[in-house]
């Protein structure tokens, strides 16, 4: 059975996720030559080519070869044009295909490239770009075992990866883990603020916020306790803890973010008939 080690992929696209890919694909002991990019950027290809030493081209199409597997790593937005473009390069490889663009469904992929082919939709989030991504991945029918364990490789190259049995959960996924970092650090503005607001200088709020946010992180990942059960340990009755929370609660802090992930949830899967 092969692995990330013997298969040759051509990235579309060379933006911040495929430079993250790659480098996770480098890291976990894949070659320069077994990987190709093309992205119209100029920018972009001479960042992968000096970051990578890995072949680039200004054209999709140039020096496609035989590929195994093939990621499209561009915006939603012009993802239509973009598999149009390459659909003829693609339906001769025959490779398995692999987007990392939100909201952008299987069924979509396989009619703009004209053909059946095996499709896996993933949607990984901003921390792939440390290598500590949190991506959910779906694959359509005609996905092999043997290319859904590739697909493991690769995502879990950048990160934790997961499948999902359904495609509209996608979409929940793209909710949680695909827009949740910029919750985080919404949630995590608010507390330097507040923390200025009583005092404290903006550098020794914001040190004290980001190390808070990783050490709260690191123990919920680390710690066999639940998520309530870590947060009943921080919480001694009538104190500061428990005034805070009293406080959440009071203005109902978990129906507002039911809301939000609701609207995004929603949002995703509005976006696949914008782009249609």
């Amino acid at each position: 059975m092969k692995s990330i080690q013997d298969i040759r992929i051509r990235f579309v696209g060379a933006g911040n996720m495929a430079a993250s890919l790659i480098g996770g694909l480098i890291n976990k002991g894949m070659t320069a030559g077994q990987i190709t990019a093309s992205d119209p950027g100029q920018n972009q290809r001479q960042y992968i080519e000096q970051q990578f030493q890995i072949l680039t081209y200004d054209d999709n199409n140039a020096h496609f070869g035989m590929p195994d597997m093939v990621v499209i790593a561009v915006k939603p937005q012009i993802m239509k044009q973009v598999l149009h473009d390459v659909a003829s390069s693609i339906v001769r490889s025959h490779p398995l295909v692999v987007s990392v663009a939100a909201g952008i469904t299987s069924d979509q992929i396989s009619q703009w490239l004209g053909a059946d082919l095996p499709v896996v939709r993933t949607m990984p989030n901003t921390p792939a770009l440390i290598g500590q991504g949190a991506i959910g991945m779906y694959a359509n029918a005609a996905v092999t075992p043997q290319q859904r364990q590739l697909t493991e490789q690769v995502m879990d190259a950048v990160g934790t990866s997961i499948w999902v049995n359904k495609e509209a959960q996608i979409d929940a996924v793209t909710a949680l883990s695909g827009s949740g970092p910029a919750y985080f650090f919404l949630f995590m503005e608010c507390l330097q603020q507040a923390a200025e607001d009583l005092g404290l200088s903006a550098n020794d709020a914001a040190l004290l916020t980001k190390k808070t946010a990783i050490g709260a992180a690191l123990l919920a990942e680390r710690s066999p306790e639940s998520l309530t059960q870590l947060k009943d340990r921080v919480t001694s009755p009538n104190g500061t803890t428990a005034a805070a929370l009293a406080s959440f609660e009071q203005d109902c802090i978990q129906q507002v973010i039911q809301h939000a992930i609701q609207a995004a949830n929603d949002r995703s899967v509005t976006l696949s008939k914008e782009f249609d």
